[in-house]
């Protein structure tokens, strides 16, 4: 099928691209919408294995540290859309799990200190309570 674009638009927020067409052989009009297509840097574990940025991860690990805490959700999307804009704009493929922690917890620090607390012993793997405590007494601070 053959189309020739009519009009073009970028949207407002420049997110995606309304395009009218027409049809070559009907020479009826419709309207497609593309967005570019955004692939997301590897991750590098400690280890060194490579592996796919995985979205359902990075909410579990806020869902998790966030458990019976007072944080909505459009709070944890609004954080996990920051981390994912910095991960794009960052303009490498690939990145080290422990720099994805950091923003992990650097958000978790601003939505709830309890949440950072729960992820950072996790994430940190402390060796003993002098450790822990010498976090919470950062967060206090």
């Amino acid at each position: 099928m053959e189309t020739q674009v009519v009009e073009t638009r970028v949207s407002e927020d420049a997110d995606f691209i309304r395009r009218r067409r027409q049809c070559g052989h009907c020479e009826k009009r419709f309207t497609t919408y593309e967005r570019p297509e955004v692939s997301f840097p590897a991750v590098v574990k400690k280890d060194g294995r490579r592996v796919d940025y995985v979205p359902a991860k990075l909410r579990a690990s806020f869902t998790l540290a966030l458990r019976k805490r007072p944080v909505s959700t459009e709070q944890v999307d609004a954080a996990i859309e920051r981390i994912e804009e910095k991960l794009l704009n960052l303009g490498v493929r690939e990145v080290p799990s422990t720099r994805l922690g950091e923003m992990v917890m650097r958000e978790l620090k601003k939505l709830d200190k309890v949440a950072y607390i729960r992820f950072a012993s996790v994430y940190r793997s402390f060796e003993d309570i002098d450790e822990f405590r010498a976090l919470v007494d950062e967060v206090r601070r």
